[in-house]
Order: structure tokens, then C-alpha cells, then sequence
């Protein structure tokens, strides 16, 4: 893994929608120690509530890399952010990105990195040999967050359980597969990235046989459900050769994120199918629980609806950030 330079300066442009800077986001609330502040242009209505500062600004406080850290459909670098890459590279920054163009493909960033001795980081890129899958069993347990829809909270769902662990005493790894979880763990591998035929070998790589006791919270990535980004959902799903899955969801969002008329699969259609596919690697792999971003209602409407899901599934629900994932960790530990 590339050698990230911290504290970060998380760039957000004028992005005025949360999710859309969710790198940024992930950086500031799970590995604030990192990041030193944001820079926001004119037009900007997000924040991650890191203090707000310029480029020379965040210099002279020891800044040491500029973190685009927005996200867009296609992953694509915004020729007007360039000015902005180039100058945190003269004042002494390195970059990092997590979009799929490359920051390397622009002639004009390399030839100012190289200029100023600054190093310029694709972290959504692999860089390393990868194999194909092969679906052999191997030890250790492993638990995959999986999801109705994309950006529902699969990395915060499994950051919580992590921690969780952590807390417990669990030997535990967090396993990135996203550009944000990698920038809050500073390793791991963005499963959107690989070839189509090594998802699978992949993830078998980052999640590799363990103890017994030793458990791979291992991140999500879009969904079965949702056409652009379910191939690489159900590569990550026999790559991991999950125990357990938790399913995350949305409430109140009326549509598959970025699709138009396209609701989102009910929750039993998603435990359904997700542990079909599943069992592909691990006969035994199950749903244990299910994790539910209710930013959308009131404290009163997220309980009434975590407690209607519950009896109706007979599995714990909880809003990782409203109520903590404990519950969710209780029923983890019971699965042999």
C-alpha cells in the first residue's frame, strides 16, 4: 500500500450534496487525528466539519496531503479542480485521490509533482498481482455488509462493528474494499477497480485464512439490486466467504441512488438473495442482523421502525449511529 502523508487537507469543491463527499466524510469522522481541515469553494453547502481552510493556510499548519475527497458517478476528475491539484502541489502537498481517473493520466500533475518532489496517490487503483477466486474454505470467520441500495452504510456499519470488537478484546481486522474505507485504514483494495474475473481472487487476498477466533469485518460495495454496481457486489460476496452478513438500507429513499424510477428491494428480497449467492463459498454463510440510516425521520419514527423490523424478521435492527452496533455484535459472537 502507497505511503499516505498525514495530517490530510480534505478537498470538497462546491459539492452540495452529502453523499457526495463521503470520502472526505469517512476521513473526518473515523480518523479525525488525520485530517488537519477542509477547503471549500464558493457554492459549497456540505461540510465535514473539519475547520475550514486554504491551501497555503493548511500548509503552514503541516498539512502534508490534499485529499480530493468527493465522489461522482464515474469517478471523473473535473478539469476545473486541476488549478486546485496544482497548487497544493507547488505548496508542498502531496494528492490523493480515490476517483477512478487517474490523477497520473494528466501530463500537466505529473510534470508539477515531479517539479516540487510531491508524490501523486490513485489509491482506487490496485497495484499489485491479483488472482483469480477459488472459492476454497479457509480459516478464520468473516462477516460482509451488504446493502439494498449503494450508500446506505456499509463502511460505517462495518467501521462500528470493528471498533465494537475492538472494544471487546475480539482480534479483529478491518478490510477495506472502497477509496474511503482505505483512506481511514490506510490499506486495503478497491474491489471497483479490479477486473471483473480477480473481484473474487481479490478479496480472497485481502481477507485471507486466519485464527479461529480472528474475525474480517470486511466493507460492502453497492448491491445486488442495483444494475451499474452489482457485479462487483456479488464478486465481493464469494470472494469473502462470509459467515455472517448484515444487511444495510436506507429508509425514506425512494429510488436506487442515481436511477430514476427504481425503488429499492425489500429487505427479505435482499436477505434472500444475498445469502443464495453467498452460499456459493459458504453454505453456511446468514443474515445475523440488519443496520438502517434513518437520518431521513425522528428519534420516535427510527425506533418504531427498527422494532417493526425486528418482529418481523426476527433479527436485531439498529441505526449504527443512532443506537451503536452492540446488539449487532452480540448475535455476531454467537455464530460459530
Amino acid at each position: 500500500m502507497q505511503n499516505l502523508a498525514t495530517p490530510y487537507l480534505l478537498f470538497i469543491g462546491d459539492a452540495q450534496d452529502p453523499l457526495s463527499i463521503k470520502m472526505a466524510r469517512s476521513a473526518a469522522d473515523w480518523s479525525p487525528e488525520k485530517c488537519i481541515g477542509e477547503y471549500r469553494l464558493p457554492g459549497c453547502t456540505v461540510t465535514t466539519g473539519c475547520p475550514e481552510m486554504s491551501i497555503d493556510e493548511a500548509a503552514k499548519q503541516g498539512a502534508k496531503s490534499f485529499v480530493l475527497g468527493f465522489a461522482n458517478s464515474g469517478g471523473h476528475l473535473d478539469p476545473n479542480w486541476l488549478p486546485m491539484i496544482q497548487h497544493a502541489l507547488r505548496a508542498g502537498l502531496d494528492v490523493i485521490s480515490g476517483l477512478h481517473d487517474r490523477l497520473t493520466d494528466y501530463p500537466e500533475l505529473v510534470a508539477t509533482a515531479a517539479e516540487f518532489g510531491r508524490q501523486l496517490h490513485d489509491i482506487r487503483h490496485p497495484s499489485g498481482r491479483l488472482r483469480t477466486g477459488k472459492g476454497y474454505q479457509r480459516e478464520g470467520k468473516r462477516l460482509l455488509t451488504v446493502g439494498t441500495d449503494c450508500s446506505v452504510g456499509k463502511m460505517y456499519t462495518s467501521l462500528s462493528i470493528w471498533r465494537a470488537l475492538q472494544q471487546r478484546q475480539v482480534p479483529s481486522t478491518f478490510r477495506a474494499t472502497g477509496q474511503s474505507g482505505i483512506l481511514v485504514a490506510g490499506e486495503g483494495i478497491a474491489v471497483d477497480c479490479v477486473v471483473a474475473d480477480f473481484i473474487a481472487g481479490a478479496v480472497e487476498q485481502l481477507a485471507p485464512a486466519n485464527t479461529a477466533e480472528h474475525w474480517d469485518i470486511i466493507e460492502g460495495q453497492g448491491s445486488l439490486y442495483h444494475p451499474a454496481f452489482a457485479g462487483v457486489s456479488l464478486g465481493l460476496l464469494h470472494g469473502a466467504q462470509a459467515d455472517a452478513l448484515i444487511v444495510c438500507h436506507a429508509l425514506g429513499r425512494s429510488s436506487m441512488r442515481a436511477i430514476d424510477n427504481r425503488p429499492l428491494p425489500s429487505l427479505e428480497e435482499t436477505i434472500a438473495l444475498n445469502e443464495q449467492m453467498a452460499r456459493m463459498t459458504n453454505p453456511a454463510a446468514k443474515v445475523i442482523g440488519v443496520a438502517v440510516n434513518t437520518s431521513s425521520v425522528s428519534e420516535t419514527e427510527a425506533q418504531a421502525y427498527c422494532a417493526e423490523v425486528e418482529q418481523r424478521l426476527g433479527l436485531p435492527c439498529v441505526d449504527p449511529i443512532r443506537h451503536g452496533t452492540e446488539r449487532l455484535v452480540d448475535v455476531l459472537l454467537t455464530v460459530a
